[in-house]
């Protein structure tokens, strides 16, 4: 059950981590969001985004070799993802592919929530 954990915080880190590389450029953004970042405050903000996803994701990767991180990993990753979420419903009229990031998010989270019960279990077996 810990490997089956394991494996769930690394593939929800990856998720995390993918979006860092919208730091790079404002195209990168552009693909990944489906916004035009012809605002330089909104690149600022959106490369902002990028840096703190990967700093989610960095934090879940390193949880997933190191335990006892696992507690702050789950906490960080659970509210990053299912508060894009709940911003995008409240906010709704997003595009396909912000669309796309929440339902990854669900997705993710319910994975995260998955191999915090594995260890859990682990741990009382």
């Amino acid at each position: 059950m810990r490997l089956a954990a394991t494996v769930l915080y690394l593939v929800v880190a990856v998720v995390n981590l993918a979006p860092a590389i919208g730091v790079l450029s404002t195209a990168r953004l552009a693909t990944l969001y489906g916004v035009a970042v012809n605002d330089p405050n909104l690149a600022v903000l959106l490369r902002h985004r990028a840096v703190l996803l990967g700093i989610v994701g960095g934090l879940l990767a390193f949880a997933a070799l190191h335990p006892p991180l696992r507690p702050a990993a789950l906490v960080a990753g659970l509210v990053s993802m299912l508060s894009f979420v709940v911003v995008a419903y409240v906010v709704g009229g997003y595009n396909a592919q912000l669309g796309r990031v929440a339902a990854i998010d669900v997705v993710a989270s319910i994975a995260l929530v998955i191999a915090a019960a594995l260890d859990a279990v682990a741990q009382r077996g």
